[in-house]
């Protein structure tokens, strides 16, 4: 069997999963079995995990999870970070217990390394399985600030509506004209809302992309003596927004040398995912996933 690592941003999907099936719900609507734990989400994501490894037939699979933002790195470098998020509902961190206690019975390699995020755990795999392996590696996420991962071995996977597609570096290439280390200096102009990374106030998507295109990185924007006329509009914002701008790109920039991780052999990552166990886990659970 080929090489193909499949590494899937575990509150993303468990996220997904449950805001697609709560939506317009109140807590008692949701689905529970009879020993009343919750079970929307766990249904959804068990069934996504077994329709991916059908799909991409994966030699080695692992699930990242965040740590709490109190714990991050980010977090002490910028104590607002992530301080606009809602506190998540109780029946999704009742649903994450009970995934995780699943996947760790069934055999499923899952990763939280405090005080990194899952973001640095993807990053530190897909770039060593990079360096050092044959074979792709697929991300499976919607975040997008993990396309300053992809290489011509790494690609992500991205839901649009009802469709699932592997967004590839030439995807990106075409569709940017840009790297995808330059993505880390277009988030870092934009900032990003959902983390409360501020960037660059007053310099959105018309103008981000279009700057880095043409002069590469933050750093050289700001040593540039005299900016393009094309931007003159953004001379002001630019000027007052150097300080934001570098922090941003500090807090966007993913980390890809989480040591512990750096030295864990491959076969810590294989597949083994034991398909007695987990039917009797979706039975005990009660979920009506198609094996």
């Amino acid at each position: 069997m080929d090489n193909r690592f499949i590494i899937i941003d575990g509150f993303n999907l468990l996220s997904r999963c449950y805001f697609a099936t709560s939506y317009g719900r109140e807590d008692h609507e949701l689905t529970k079995n009879s020993e009343g734990l919750y079970t929307n989400a766990l249904r959804v994501k068990v069934q996504k995990l077994l329709n991916l490894i059908e799909m991409y037939n994966p030699s080695h699979l692992a699930i990242a999870w965040d740590v709490k933002r109190e714990e991050t790195l980010r977090r002490q470098r910028f104590p607002d970070y992530k301080d606009t998020r809602n506190e998540l509902p109780e029946p999704l961190i009742q649903q994450y217990t009970t995934i995780t206690e699943l996947f760790d019975i069934v055999g499923v390699t899952q990763l939280t390394i405090s005080p990194y995020e899952a973001d640095d755990i993807i990053g530190t795999l897909s770039r060593r399985w990079s360096d050092e392996m044959d074979g792709e590696c697929f991300i499976y996420s919607n975040d997008r600030d993990l396309l300053q991962l992809l290489t011509n071995k790494v690609s992500q996977i991205i839901a649009k509506k009802k469709e699932e597609n592997a967004y590839t570096l030439k995807h990106f290439s075409d569709e940017y004209g840009i790297t995808p280390a330059q993505w880390i200096d277009v988030k870092a102009l934009l900032g990003d809302k959902s983390d409360n990374i501020p960037g660059v106030h007053g310099v959105g998507e018309k103008a981000a992309l279009p700057m880095i295109q043409q002069y590469g990185t933050v750093e050289a924007i700001y040593e540039e003596e005299e900016i393009d006329p094309i931007f003159k509009r953004y001379l002001k914002k630019i000027a007052a927004g150097r300080e934001m701008a570098f922090l941003s790109k500090e807090l966007v920039t993913i980390d890809t040398e989480i040591p512990i991780l750096k030295e864990t052999p491959w076969d810590g990552f294989s597949l083994r995912l034991d398909r007695d166990k987990l039917r009797e886990e979706v039975e005990r659970l009660e979920l009506r996933v198609r094996m």
